[in-house]
């Protein structure tokens, strides 16, 4: 049998497998929206760290590396914090909203929300890619001017990528959670493909990034078919005014708060001005991604369900209960990979990458705020200038105590620790803000005797390790 015919027939082996995983999964129906958007949120750190396992064991240099993860890395920091604000602003606007309920909504089953928060993606998509080509060449990495890795590549990476974002909250949006899974799987896996086969072959870094496009082009067939599907194709001025009066706290939030991880990046890259430096850092900087990809999918899937003021007993009973169940499970989780750090990542990736682990160590202990949701709640009533505050707050204080560690000798520990304080302190104000504004105390969305005991636990563990009373490797 030829190479081609061979081909095929693995080919149809892996699909009908595929399929059949699909099915059974299907029928056991364990998959709700929220569950739903956990799976396909954990499945893309998992795929990214299939893939940086890949390279380091590959022909591909430290400082080949390094241009790759500064390529994700600026094409994160542009667009992560407007992409986010957009698409959490439409949850709770999804049906709700003065705009369509003013004009009756036509009795349409389709929904012109959905359309007009693409265009907004794609609107802010396009402004960044010609903003990008007009100062392209004034941008400078490791303090070389016009050395961006791949500029060209990553203005169409982020033209491209953006609007897919929206492809899992339409799915979501539709209460189609079993498809969430299923996209997921399908694309996430051929992502894989796409992204490592050429290392095999023994091509440069570029051709990845060429599996990277190739995919996002995949991704965009596949969301005009649900724009299609789903949407009513109506443009409305006076739902992308209000969809942008909610989403514009969120955007700022997001770009203060969460640009934490890109922040750091900033630091270390012009503190240091070394890519293998940044490498190392980047490879650490990573929260277990369980951890994060549950919680936020968590928090995402349980915006819209506090729109309504009648819910909100129910939605925050809700809440605590799911929020119980993850600590059973990421606690215990992270505990154990805590403990394996030092001697999995020099396994994992190169001996060099033995550096990394303190970092990551550090940021483990994100699971500590990360497993509390007082943002959901806060977001969800539409409140979003309260998470606008917290951010600037948790910004004020990252930044300064970042440089202060760094001048204490902390080095690239002491850059992730600063981001683990300042997080947990916006956090703990926002706990604050419920209780005191809102009257909703944490015991009703939060396990708190459960929460105490596993915070407790983890930060001994943690303490024990880092001064080698427990030292495996």
């Amino acid at each position: 049998m030829n190479l081609p015919a061979q081909f095929m027939n693995l080919k149809n082996v892996i699909r009908k497998n595929l399929l059949s995983i699909c099915s059974r999964l299907k029928r056991l129906k364990f998959i709700d929206n929220i569950s739903g958007l956990q799976l396909f949120q954990l499945m893309k750190p998992v795929i990214f760290l299939i893939i940086s396992i890949v390279f380091t064991k590959s022909h591909l240099t430290s400082q080949d590396i390094g241009q790759w993860e500064m390529f994700m890395f600026i094409a994160g920091l542009m667009t992560f914090f407007w992409v986010t604000g957009i698409i959490q602003s439409l949850l709770p606007l999804y049906h709700r909203n003065k705009t369509y309920r003013k004009l009756g909504d036509n009795g349409s089953t389709k929904s012109p929300e959905i359309f007009n928060a693409f265009l907004l993606l794609c609107f802010f998509s396009l402004l960044l890619f010609v903003m990008g080509h007009a100062l392209k060449g004034y941008f400078s990495v490791f303090h070389n001017r016009g050395n961006v890795p791949f500029i060209n590549l990553l203005l169409l990476y982020i033209l491209l990528s953006s609007p897919v974002c929206l492809i899992e909250y339409i799915y979501l949006l539709n209460n189609r959670s079993y498809r969430i899974f299923q996209y997921g799987l399908y694309t996430f896996i051929a992502q894989l493909v796409l992204i490592i086969s050429p290392l095999f072959f023994g091509k440069d870094i570029i051709w990845s990034i060429y599996g990277l496009l190739a995919i996002t082009a995949i991704r965009w067939v596949w969301l005009i078919v649900l724009l299609r599907r789903y949407t009513e194709m109506k443009i409305s001025a006076a739902f992308m005014k209000e969809h942008l009066y909610l989403g514009t706290p969120l955007i700022l939030t997001t770009l203060i708060s969460g640009s934490a991880q890109y922040i750091d990046g900033v630091i270390v890259a012009t503190v240091y001005r070394d890519p293998s430096m940044f490498a190392w850092f980047r490879y650490g900087a990573k929260e277990f991604p369980l951890v994060l990809m549950l919680a936020n999918g968590l928090s995402n899937a349980m915006l819209s369900e506090f729109s309504t003021r009648e819910r909100m007993k129910e939605s925050l009973a809700k809440i605590r209960v799911k929020s119980e169940r993850l600590m059973h499970l990421l606690f215990p989780a992270t505990m154990v990979m805590m403990l394996i750090a030092r001697w999995i990542y020099p396994v994992m990736f190169r001996a060099e990458f033995h550096k990394s682990t303190g970092i990551f160590l550090v940021y483990s202990l994100m699971v500590i705020p990360r497993l509390v949701f007082p943002q959901t709640i806060i977001v969800g009533r539409k409140k979003t200038h309260i998470t606008l505050i917290g951010a600037i707050i948790e910004l004020a204080i990252n930044v300064p105590l970042s440089l202060l560690l760094i001048k204490l000798g902390y080095g690239l520990v002491g850059v992730a620790l600063s981001t683990f304080i300042a997080y947990t302190i916006n956090n703990l104000l926002l706990v604050g803000y419920l209780w005191v504004k809102m009257n909703i105390k944490p015991a009703e969305y939060i396990p708190v005797r459960l929460y105490a005991f596993y915070s407790v636990l983890i930060a001994i563990l943690f303490i024990l390790i880092d001064r080698r009373i427990i030292d495996i490797h």
